[in-house]
């Protein structure tokens, strides 16, 4: 008897996946109000900012921490617990059972397919609060804060929650951000999410399936503009943008909800990617054995 635990094909195909993506924008550009484009009845409002004026009405559940470990709390109440993690860290099956014993029974959340959090610029501003008062935010030598071993801890404590909620398999889960606009040394401009140092920037669009920049694209000279998801990496605008469904135009429709139909449908996948060498090096290969 064969006891090696692979997942067959028709097994994997019949899975449930959610799809995990970040959401980023300039202030204003209306992130927050995405919620009303997605069922309140099946959508948990993760409200870190505390400026929900703008869906006020809306009529979907939410919690609201309000520090780094409730966040981390909820994060293991919402994916359960790593069994790879020792029984003192975060999300290991005794952070789990300690939340379960707060909270109650974790199944209360089955009703929710999309977590909506609201934001990583904020989630990170708490984990970085949390962090200056750990024992690695202070020198040995001299026991003054360290800001080095602070910003450190950070980087590896956002990576934890988000990599957590990351294999949170059957459900989605969105990040919403701000989006800073930059100007390099040479005058270029460039954009980069607003989040607490460098680390969890960085290797957040590796961690999730979609990025996607909620940009105010101009049609003409005249000042004309229309709201948009820029949702791939090579576009015109520099923005930060990435498919992993591969189904998605590289501007679509600022509504999270078709988004998410779009991505999870049974439509034929594009092949985005070419592997054949670019016209003019092909050209040139082609003259060159021709002068042969």
């Amino acid at each position: 008897m064969n006891n090696l635990p692979i997942i067959d094909a028709d097994q994997r195909l019949k899975e449930t996946r959610g799809i995990k993506g970040c959401i980023f924008g300039v202030w204003g550009s209306g992130k927050t109000s995405l919620l009303w484009t997605l069922d309140p009845k099946t959508t948990l409002f993760f409200d870190l900012e505390a400026g929900d004026l703008a869906v006020k009405d809306w009529s979907g559940d939410a919690i609201r921490p309000q520090t780094w470990e409730e966040c981390c709390d909820f994060a293991v109440f919402i994916g359960g617990p790593n069994p790879s993690l020792r029984s003192n860290q975060k999300f290991s099956q005794a952070h789990f059972d300690s939340v379960c014993a707060k909270y109650g029974d974790p199944k209360a959340l089955d009703k929710y397919q999309t977590i909506f959090i609201d934001s990583i610029t904020v989630a990170g501003r708490l984990c970085f609060q949390y962090c200056l008062g750990q024992p690695e935010a202070f020198s040995d030598k001299t026991g003054k804060v360290d800001t080095r071993g602070a910003y450190g801890l950070h980087g590896r404590e956002m990576i934890s929650w988000l990599t957590h909620l990351q294999h949170t398999r059957q459900k989605n889960i969105w990040f919403v951000g701000i989006l800073d606009e930059k100007t390099d040394d040479f005058n270029r401009k460039y954009y980069q999410p607003q989040i607490e140092g460098s680390k969890t920037g960085l290797e957040l669009p590796g961690i999730v399936d979609q990025v996607i920049t909620l940009a105010e694209i101009k049609t003409d000279d005249k000042g004309k503009s229309y709201r948009a998801f820029i949702c791939q990496t090579i576009n015109p605008f520099g923005y930060p943008a990435k498919d992993r469904s591969r189904r998605l135009e590289m501007i679509e429709e600022p509504h999270l909800g078709k988004l998410m139909e779009k991505i999870c449908s049974k439509e034929p996948i594009k092949q985005i990617l070419t592997f054949g060498s670019p016209p003019k090096l092909k050209q040139a290969s082609e003259d060159k054995s021709e002068s042969k």
